[in-house]
């Protein structure tokens, strides 16, 4: 476990982030950030003893310093905080010589990566117990863990997860055709049909944006990738739309597992497939949904307000968890 760079002057979170260098089982190199809840941060925002940590498990495209703010919030609420940089994303490993197309050769290879971050909080002695914040693709590696069972979190928190990819039935069609036939050919890390090799951002404007109702998150999120390109990534590879639909199919049909969560989706989602959202959430005992009025797919990254209820709520669940 060596340092890794860690840029925070796009991320605008505690001072005391930093970041480390870990291999997973399997050979490749990722990144992780750790917020600790530092004495200068608590006496100016909350508590100084830690409550706990909170794993926070990204979406696609995304990387560690994006959760900057979201550590602030986290820490102003007694939590110290991680996040991970994916195989294929940030400046972990890139598995195409492409970097701007994100690929993954196996959804499951992401348990690799959760497994390689819990060891790391282990030998950090991280303060425990350990929670877990998992938005979008992060979402659902999140669930695959929990429900596998081989797990150390006390409850976890869900942003807009996928559960489902929002896919219309003849894009759902296409990929079913294609992507074996692509693969087939030696061309799964092609782009995926109507995506873009430029981060979102960069060639949406604000105004239309799936992601946030906020224009300060939306530049905060723009800058970070403008400032250090080396973060920025595009569309996703056939092989990831592929791998990502198998394992919504798989996990769809196992039982919830025992284990407190709440599930946050914004009215205004339009990136997840929201009914298999509300399906897994309706069928499983200990966790609620709550449905955000205004909200986009970015609900850590939304408003003021929004983004005060999701922390907040996040960490009054986390509380309950305490001994």
């Amino acid at each position: 476990m060596k340092a890794a760079p860690y840029y925070a002057d796009v991320a605008d979170g505690p001072q005391s982030g930093h970041a480390y260098w870990l291999t997973t089982s399997d050979g490749l190199r990722i990144r992780a950030g750790v917020w600790p809840l530092d004495t200068e941060t608590a006496h100016d925002t909350g508590p100084d003893t830690p409550k706990g940590t909170v794993f926070i498990l990204p979406g696609r495209t995304e990387c560690i310093e994006k959760y900057g703010r979201g550590a602030r919030d986290l820490a102003a609420l007694g939590y110290a905080s991680l996040a991970i940089d994916w195989r294929g994303q940030g400046i972990a490993d890139r598995q195409l010589s492409n970097r701007n197309i994100g690929h993954v050769v196996s959804f499951s290879d992401y348990q690799y990566d959760l497994k390689a971050v819990i060891d790391m909080a282990d030998t950090l002695k991280l303060p425990q117990p350990y929670f877990l914040i998992g938005h979008s693709m992060g979402g659902a590696i999140g669930l695959r863990a929990v429900i596998n069972g081989a797990h150390p979190f006390k409850a976890a928190v869900f942003s807009a997860p996928m559960w489902g990819i929002g896919l219309n039935v003849i894009q759902r069609i296409l990929v079913k055709l294609a992507a074996p036939l692509l693969s087939a050919l030696g061309l799964s890390g092609m782009i995926a049909l109507g995506t873009r090799q430029k981060p979102y951002m960069l060639w949406k404007p604000f105004k239309g944006n799936k992601l946030t109702s906020d224009r300060d998150m939306y530049n905060y999120m723009a800058h970070q990738v403008v400032a250090h390109p080396d973060l920025s990534l595009g569309g996703p590879s056939v092989r990831w739309v592929q791998e990502s639909m198998r394992e919504n199919k798989e996990v769809a049909a196992l039982s919830a597992p025992d284990l407190p969560a709440l599930c946050f989706l914004g009215s205004d989602e339009k990136i997840v497939h929201t009914d298999e959202v509300r399906t897994r959430a309706a069928n499983w005992a200990s966790c609620e949904l709550v449905e955000i009025a205004g909200g986009r797919h970015e609900i850590p990254m939304e408003t003021p307000a929004i983004r005060a209820e999701f922390y907040g709520k996040s960490a009054a669940l986390f509380d309950t968890q305490l001994s």
